[in-house]
């Protein structure tokens, strides 16, 4: 039998394109389905295990998945906003600790969180290098980000206009980085984290510029009634945050009807939890969600998308088994001659279609290995990289 496995091999070897086309048909057949299952399997794991750690939402009121999406993936459109308000008004209740979040804006590519060093305890994010951000124009960047920019402590970020025809008059603001994340292995290693003052600063609603008092700041001056100065448009106005000009940053207007796109209570216990889904249950304009609840929706409708799909690929996979079986039809009647001169030097039937079989089982086993190898790497590297892909 070793001989018939032997001829075989010396076979495929020699007509080693079509071993390699009939070896990846039968791989893919293999492996498409397997890896398809624990892509989804593992992505499933990880969103839900976020969505865990995360109990309650609130937002304004609109889309449930669109806030999760954007609060604890940092993905999705922007969610309708509320006020900051709300922010002592859910800490004044005493039955939860407030997180404010405010994702809008990017930096090439990677989102710009505001909030505060709650969230960092609430996450578990240590520093790995550098310090945490205790200024305004500070920023902490994740382990991803570091990476992929390049970048690291006492280096600074710019942030990224919304949109290139920006009429409004809002500069890209460049941020000094203090800290580095340690690897988290999730959406915060993507991150950049600012306080949520510096989110409005790049966002126009707070502003530095030269001292309109000073004498050098005249030329900036529209007219002085008093103590109230009004600026024209040679105003020059910082789009860095020094320790020379911090103090002259400031914010109009009252900083509770400032915005955020959610917030994250932290309950102190399930009943509190309880509680303050009830006093927010019929609000006219806020909403508050179990992220865990709005995932498996989310989950679901992907789950049933993968039977379809694992449906196709077993037609798929039938027909390329037909096409293998009649490649191999059709090389038992282009070898015919091969066989009659086996035949004749004493070869039996039984021993000719050993040698056939026997170069069937081998591109079978090797077909199996090869998407065993597949599958294990899947398994391993899968969703790290599908994370990078998607993050991307």
């Amino acid at each position: 039998m070793s001989g018939v496995f032997f001829l075989a091999w010396r076979y495929l070897l020699w007509h080693r394109w079509k071993t390699v086309i009939l070896l990846l048909a039968v791989t893919l057949v293999i492996y498409v389905p397997l890896g398809l299952q624990l892509l989804v399997q593992q992505t499933a794991t990880d969103m839900t295990a976020r969505a865990d750690r995360s109990p309650l939402l609130l937002g304004g009121r609109g889309s449930p998945l669109e806030l999760v999406l954007n609060s604890l993936y940092f993905s999705a459109g922007l969610p309708p906003a509320l006020n900051y308000g709300q922010v002592d008004e859910l800490r004044a209740s005493g039955l939860v600790k407030p997180i404010p979040l405010y994702v809008r804006f990017q930096s090439q590519g990677h989102p710009i969180v505001g909030t505060n060093l709650d969230y960092f305890a609430f996450r578990g994010l240590p520093i790995a290098a550098g310090r945490q951000m205790v200024s305004l124009g500070e920023a902490v960047i994740g382990a991803r980000v570091a990476e992929r920019l390049g970048i690291g402590a006492g280096e600074s970020i710019v942030s990224s206009p919304e949109s290139v025809f920006d009429l409004a008059g809002v500069y890209p603001l460049k941020m000094q980085v203090v800290g580095v994340l340690a690897s988290a292995y999730s959406q915060d290693d993507n991150a950049i984290f600012v306080d949520v003052k510096t989110a409005w600063v790049i966002q126009g609603l707070g502003h530095g510029h030269q001292d309109l008092a000073q004498p050098e700041s005249a030329a900036s001056v529209l007219k002085k009634d008093g103590d109230r100065i009004v600026a024209n448009a040679a105003l020059v106005q910082y789009n860095e945050i020094t320790a020379d000009n911090i103090d002259s940053f400031h914010f109009h207007g009252d900083s509770d009807h400032n915005p955020l796109t959610a917030i994250l209570p932290v309950p102190a216990d399930d009943k509190a939890g309880v509680l303050i889904q009830g006093r927010y249950q019929s609000h006219p304009q806020l909403q508050i969600v179990q992220p865990r609840a709005i995932i498996d929706e989310l989950l679901d409708t992907v789950f049933a998308v993968q039977r379809y799909v694992l449906v196709a690929m077993a037609l798929v996979g039938v027909a390329t088994a037909a096409v293998v079986l009649l490649v191999f039809l059709l090389s038992l009647r282009a070898r015919r001659a091969e066989m009659d001169t086996m035949s004749r030097l004493g070869g039996s039937r039984v021993a000719i279609g050993s040698l056939m079989l026997a170069e069937i089982v081998i591109v079978l086993l090797a077909s199996v290995l090869l998407a065993a190898l597949l599958t294990g790497a899947t398994l391993i590297w899968g969703g790290p990289l599908l994370q990078a892909v998607v993050m991307n």
